[in-house]
């Protein structure tokens, strides 16, 4: 069996949809934090491993592969018993896919990345209405996307589902979910927690980023 090392920090959402692989396919696995707050990820060390310094980064016997849906898909490709979690059907897989750059296009990029980097790392202490617009419209796109199906990819789970679970359950920090408004989010969401490794490899480390926000006391403008 390979060694599989994994660099990252629980806040992140990308981190935990590794983690949630990682837990689906019961693989071993060691576990590195990088303290981001201390610029560990600069460290040159790190940046030899990913010239991005970025998290996550996986380690296989000494190479490295770093953007969570490109480890997400290796694992599953590389390590599982069947193609369920990423399919080999390509009318399938594109959807997974498409799903997958709204998550890092749009949920990721949009809806996170531009607030926390603003009021976690420089301490601004308003921000635009436009990104609260953002996240509003992030939310309506995850509800058409369940549509009638169960998870966000069609009938069945899949990474798609670990990319995204990670990233909605992170916006909570920046506005509150309306389980009423979204009601098939939050059947999603309530089907994902009953995974039993779900509050372990994702659960936990979204507490710690919606505290880590709020603890900040933003504001968006109105």
């Amino acid at each position: 069996m390979v060694k599989l090392t994994l660099y990252g920090l629980d806040a992140s959402p990308p981190v935990r949809a590794v983690k949630l692989t990682l837990a689906a396919l019961d693989l071993p696995y060691e576990y590195v934090n990088i303290n981001i707050s201390g610029k560990e990820q600069l460290s040159p060390g790190y940046v030899e491993k990913n010239p991005q310094h970025t998290v996550p980064t996986l380690e296989v016997d000494g190479h490295y592969i770093w953007d969570s849906h490109a480890i997400c898909a290796y694992l599953v490709s590389k390590f599982a018993d069947s193609d369920a979690l990423y399919p080999k059907d390509l009318l399938q897989r594109a959807v997974v896919d498409q799903r997958m750059h709204f998550e890092s296009g749009v949920v990721f990029a949009d809806g996170i990345r531009s607030i926390i980097k603003s009021v976690v790392f420089f301490g601004k202490k308003t921000m635009p209405k436009e990104r609260y617009d953002a996240i509003i419209q992030i939310y309506d796109f995850v509800e058409t996307f369940l549509g009638g199906n169960d998870y966000v990819a069609g009938s069945h789970l899949t990474i798609a589902d670990f990319s995204l679970i990670s990233s909605i359950t992170s916006l909570e920090a920046f506005v509150d979910f309306d389980p009423v408004k979204y009601p098939k989010i939050h059947a999603w969401i309530q089907r994902l927690e009953k995974l039993p490794y779900y509050e372990e490899a994702n659960g936990k480390g979204a507490k710690q980023l919606v505290a880590i926000v709020r603890n900040t006391k933003f504001t968006f403008e109105t």
